[in-house]
C-alpha cells in the first residue's frame, strides 16, 4: 500500500511528466520550418551565451549522450545554423558556434513560441509562476546531483 509521502511523490512526477509532454507537443506544432525542440534548445543555448562550446560540453549541458548531440549538431550544420570547426588549442576537439542563419532561426522560433508562453503565464498569473520557479529549480538541481 502506498503511504501519503509516496502518493505525493507519484502525483508530483506525474504532473511534471504530463506537463512536459503537453508542452513538447505544443512546441513541436508551433516551431517554424520543421525545427525540432532539440534544435531550438541548442540554438537558444548558443545564442544566449554567445560563445563557442564543444560538443561534449553541449551534451553535458543537455544531459544527452555525445552521440545524440552529434546527431543534433549534424542536422543544425546541414541547415547552416551552426559552424563546427577544429579547436586550434586542442586538435582532438571541435568547437560549435551559432551562425547568422542560426541566430535568425532562433529569433523566428522565439517569436513563434513567445505568445504561447506569455498566454500561459498571464492565465496562471505571474506571482504563481514566480513562486513555482524555486521549487522546480531545486528539483532540477537535486536530479542533476544524481546524474
Amino acid at each position: 500500500m502506498i503511504d501519503e509521502a509516496q502518493a505525493l511523490a507519484v502525483t508530483l512526477f506525474s504532473e511534471i511528466l504530463t506537463a512536459d509532454q503537453l508542452l513538447r507537443n505544443r512546441l513541436s506544432r508551433i516551431l517554424p520550418n520543421g525545427m525540432e525542440i532539440s534544435h531550438f534548445s541548442v540554438l537558444n543555448h548558443l545564442g544566449r551565451f554567445g560563445q563557442e562550446r564543444t560538443p561534449a560540453n553541449l551534451a553535458k549541458s543537455f544531459h544527452v549522450t555525445r552521440g545524440a548531440m552529434t546527431n543534433t549538431l549534424n542536422k543544425l550544420e546541414i541547415s547552416g545554423f551552426v559552424h563546427v570547426r577544429p579547436d586550434w588549442d586542442d586538435a582532438r576537439s571541435k568547437l560549435v558556434g551559432i551562425s547568422p542563419a542560426g541566430i535568425l532561426a532562433r529569433d523566428q522560433a522565439l517569436a513563434a513560441i513567445t505568445p504561447m508562453i506569455d498566454d500561459l503565464v498571464r492565465d496562471m498569473g505571474s506571482d504563481k509562476v514566480r513562486s513555482a520557479l524555486p521549487i522546480l529549480r531545486e528539483l532540477r538541481l537535486r536530479l542533476e546531483q544524481d546524474s
